[in-house]
């Protein structure tokens, strides 16, 4: 019988690597991936029932003693590609280093986000095998493709709202356990995501006859296109205290010190201020009190010697809660202020509605999070930063919350979508617990 930990390294050897261009995504990995879950988690199938959806996502449900309101679960089965050649342990070796509190599994979606995904499974295999039976139903959603289109997710959304399911409350990856985020708060704070930023990527076009390099015009297209990503640089959108933010700095006023704690507890006075301060500390705090625009993508001419006819540049921007789509694109529009840029966007999607931090759901996870990972942890609302398969359930659900069960350090949230990601084993399974703990309370 294999443990836990050893079940977690051979699902995460299993390379499910998601792609933009779906072409290029090897789909056998994924019937790999599906193939293994059913055979090392033989009393949850025996229980739950399951269906595929959109082609490749997974949704079981566990059918609970009452009609009353669903809890849906969910974690995504792909992870994003890997860069060669920077990692000390292959990325899908799943290697176990270190010994007792520093023991760490190193690979590709350790974080994001098989650990979470497997320490459902875990938890679900257990009860089921206690004979457990939820309340109310309890549904499992694993999506496909979060990394890219998240279309598997929004599938499943779909098929539970044609279905009639209005959950009582969804619970995706997300906010971890961390230490030291908010200034001079001394205890570990779990971070509950309560809203994500809208996403949208802009293109930035500059266009001119081309050419030999040899003769290049006063403003080539390539000049045009970076003085409007300086303008942009420069001019960064402006600093503000969303709700979520507030609630995040009102709950844990009682854990800081003075003089924090009096900026916490009077926003309405010192909010502008507090915003300010935040904006400098740092990337993650400046990205939760604005909207953020960067550039990450240039394209220029085929050749080095060759002007550019066309250059672009995609900027992605994440909105703050109460910021549109409409709003942004016209504001770098301002900004940019050269009506030879074209600016077309290429996809967007608005912030989420924020769901509630205080009521029944809301306990819920505060109360798994003390029984589970520790009463020493103040759970605390805030504003994801990152967008998440969830944002596709708050047309069916006014509670959906994002987190991730694990104490993380500040490297290894750095190493999310980078090289050497990984997590500690001890971390991975107090996770367990705390699925347990919110599974059981459903």
């Amino acid at each position: 019988m294999s443990t836990p930990v050893e079940r977690l390294q051979e699902l995460l050897r299993i390379p499910t690597v998601s792609h933009a261009d779906e072409s290029l995504v090897d789909w056998e990995r994924f019937d790999e991936l599906r193939a293994a879950i059913e055979r090392l988690y033989p009393t949850m199938h025996a229980v739950l029932e399951r269906e595929i959806v959109d082609g490749h996502s997974l949704l079981y449900r566990w059918r609970g003693s009452s009609p009353g309101r669903a809890t849906v679960l969910m974690a995504h089965m792909d992870v994003v590609p890997v860069i060669p050649g920077d990692w000390k342990h292959p990325p899908f070796g799943a290697v176990v280093t270190g010994e007792g509190e520093d023991a760490e599994i190193h690979a590709r979606g350790a974080i994001d986000d098989k650990g979470s995904l497997v320490a459902i499974l875990e938890a679900v295999e257990v009860l089921a095998g206690e004979g457990f039976t939820p309340a109310n139903d309890v549904y499992v959603a694993f999506g496909h493709n979060e990394e890219t289109a998240g279309g598997g997710a929004r599938a499943i959304a779909e098929t539970l709202r044609e279905r009639g399911v209005e959950p009582a409350v969804v619970l995706d990856e997300g906010g971890a356990v961390v230490d030291g985020v908010i200034p001079g708060v001394a205890v570990p704070t779990a971070m509950v995501g309560v809203a994500e930023r809208g996403i949208m990527t802009l293109v930035l076009t500059a266009r001119e006859s081309g050419g030999h390099a040899s003769t290049p015009p006063p403003m080539p297209a390539t000049a045009r296109l970076a003085r409007a990503i300086d303008r942009l640089q420069r001019n960064p959108f402006p600093v503000r205290l969303s709700p979520a933010v507030r609630a995040m700095l009102a709950t844990v006023a009682p854990h800081a010190p003075q003089p924090l704690r009096g900026l916490f507890e009077n926003l309405s006075v010192t909010g502008p201020l507090v915003a300010r301060a935040l904006a400098t500390l740092g990337p993650e705090t400046n990205a939760s009190v604005r909207t953020t625009a960067v550039a990450t993508r240039l394209a220029g001419a085929p050749g080095e010697n060759v002007l550019a006819a066309t250059a672009t540049a995609a900027i992605n921007i994440r909105l703050l809660t109460g910021d549109t789509v409409e709003g942004a694109t016209e504001r770098v529009r301002r900004v940019v202020a050269d009506d030879a840029i074209g600016i077309e966007v290429l996809r967007a999607s608005d912030p989420s509605p924020v769901s509630p931090w205080r009521g029944a759901a809301w306990r819920r996870v505060a109360t798994a999070v003390a029984d589970g990972l520790g009463e020493d942890i103040a759970t605390l609302p805030y504003l994801q930063l990152g967008a998440s398969d969830s944002r596709w359930f708050t047309g069916i659900c006014a509670s959906v919350y994002r987190f991730t069960p694990f104490h993380l350090t500040r490297a290894e949230r750095d190493a999310l979508h980078a090289h050497d990601e990984r997590i500690r084993v001890t971390s991975w399974l107090r996770g367990i617990a705390f699925y347990r703990e919110f599974i059981a309370a459903s």
